[in-house]
């Protein structure tokens, strides 16, 4: 062969390997979905999905219909947007779609955690008889006393008396929710190393207190952690973060606190048994913070600001607090005991989940992953069957596909605390073209994904809200507060959370 031709081949093949690698010769077959992938080469929509991702999939929707594939920094990825397939993925085999792949990835890029293999496992197996069932029972009444704790301490000391006090209630509900929940999984302060329980408890205060500020640095900087578009300053800022909760979070440290969840020791102790190292499952509890953390506080945020703007809901669902109380023997009252909320009471409040749902219907909005190891068939509600190409990613989003539609959810923009509720307090059911839809609203995800500590977290949710309606009055400091835009550079991390704060005042009812 000629030497200008061996020449030639050498330049050409990675030329044509990195012509590969960004995508130009993807063509669509018959069988697969519509495929899209933009004008730039390996970024395709990358900044498009990026700036806004819920604008980006309505905008493909109404261009190829409700399946299609686009191309996305390197990877592609086919959107499907009609409900009645969710079915059929989420209960597809992890031999053909995968979450761990992308999840994986994901873990240690944000938290430094290289999960193993039996991690899946362990977080579902300990979640379900912790966070669940009798379990849950536990973890309710512990985060009860740790609220009391956080907001009910200085009720009798006459410090408090029925005046207004003002704050802002996005950091004020993140603060005190991320709080108890944080001390209710982790532990509290021993009372024979504090000297009393009176100076445990105000070291628990001030501890967490100092957490949630760190933390929120932290998650100020997630989306761009996630995405991997951090500059370098903020760079080292979110190294700076990820070596301080490593360190406060430690399992060191941890092991010396009183009142450690079972949720988090027995998942300690299985890594260990794995063979886990150490500092790896210091990077375990930061990621368990997260996870447990990360949305609450914002979803109760959302949920008192729907009902200080819906005077008729935020009625409704007080009534329905102060009928739980007096049933179950109870008031907030000067002199009477402290409330104490239980599981049993927090099933007894029809209304209240509605609005925390409708709540989550309207903020959370997660995309879910999979990893499409093997091609793989998928029939549409209009029956025509398309094949996902293996190496590519599935991807649902049910905030455009299911939450915002208004064929299942009729103005889908309004706050309505009755939308999943039945006049004699069962759950409504919910149809699209005349067909009842199993998935109508998935803020925790679905299928094998779905989020295994769901469960605490609405307990969470609504024993915040249940104490804040028993104890105050609580109202917006202006009567024409609108509810500010959500921050879009959020979408897909679970709960939206505010581009501004909004400021309110409160006090105690009696």
């Amino acid at each position: 062969m000629a030497p200008w031709v061996i020449l030639l081949c050498a330049l050409i093949a990675p030329l044509l390997g990195g012509l590969y690698l960004l995508g130009a010769f993807r063509r669509r077959r018959p069988d697969e979905p519509p495929l899209d992938k933009g004008t730039i080469p390996w970024l395709g929509y990358a900044l498009d999905f990026r700036k806004d991702s819920s604008e980006f999939l309505k905008r493909m929707q109404r261009k190829h219909g409700d399946i299609f594939t686009v191309l996305i920094g390197g990877y592609y990825f086919t959107f499907v947007m009609d409900p009645f397939c969710f079915g059929a993925i989420v209960k597809e085999s992890r031999s053909k779609l995968d979450f761990t792949t992308f999840a994986s990835k994901l873990v240690l890029q944000v938290f430094g955690y290289k999960p193993i293999e039996a991690n899946f496992g362990i977080i579902h197996a300990s979640s379900t008889k912790h966070l669940m069932g009798d379990g849950l029972t536990v973890m309710t009444q512990a985060t009860m006393e740790n609220f009391q704790k956080l907001m009910l301490f200085n009720l009798s000391s006459g410090k408090e008396k029925r005046v207004w006090q003002e704050d802002s209630l996005f950091h004020y509900c993140y603060n005190i929710v991320f709080r108890a929940g944080y001390l209710a999984l982790f532990g509290t302060e021993p009372h024979k190393r504090a000297g009393n329980e009176e100076k445990a408890n105000e070291q628990d205060r001030i501890h967490s207190n100092q957490l949630f500020h760190e933390f929120r640095k932290y998650d100020r900087l997630f989306p761009r952690l996630a995405y991997a578009v951090l500059p370098p300053k903020d760079k080292i800022e979110a190294e700076r973060l990820k070596r301080l909760f490593w360190s406060m979070l430690s399992v060191k440290k941890s092991w010396q606190k009183d009142n450690i969840s079972g949720w988090i020791s027995e998942q300690d102790q299985l890594l260990s048994e794995h063979g886990v190292p150490e500092y790896m499952r210091d990077r375990f509890m930061f990621m368990l913070l997260w996870a447990s953390q990360g949305n609450t506080g914002p979803t109760a945020f959302w949920l008192l600001l729907y009902l200080m703007k819906h005077p008729e809901a935020m009625k409704a669902v007080k009534d329905e607090v102060d009928k739980v109380l007096r049933e179950n023997g109870q008031e907030a009252k000067p002199g009477s005991p402290p409330i104490n909320i239980t599981r049993d009471m927090l099933n007894q409040t029809p209304l209240l989940d509605s609005a925390l749902e409708e709540t989550l219907r309207l903020v959370a909005a997660p995309i879910l992953i999979r990893a499409v190891l093997q091609d793989t068939s998928l029939k549409t509600s209009s029956g025509t069957e398309y094949t996902l190409r293996r190496g590519d990613r599935l991807a649902l989003f049910p905030y455009v596909s299911v939450q915002m539609n208004p064929e299942i959810h009729p103005e889908p923009h309004e706050f309505k605390y009755d939308r999943f509720v039945n006049p004699d307090g069962t759950k409504k059911d919910f149809y699209k073209n005349g067909k009842r839809l199993k998935y109508f609203n998935m803020p925790w995800g679905a299928g094998v994904s779905i989020c295994p500590g769901r469960f605490f977290a609405a307990a969470e949710i609504k024993l915040f809200v249940f104490l804040m309606l028993s104890h105050y009055d609580l109202e917006l400091v202006s009567g024409e507060e609108e509810i500010p835009a959500i921050d879009v550079s959020r979408w897909g991390f679970g709960t939206m959370q505010p581009v501004r704060d909004v400021r309110f005042r409160y006090r105690l009812r009696f």
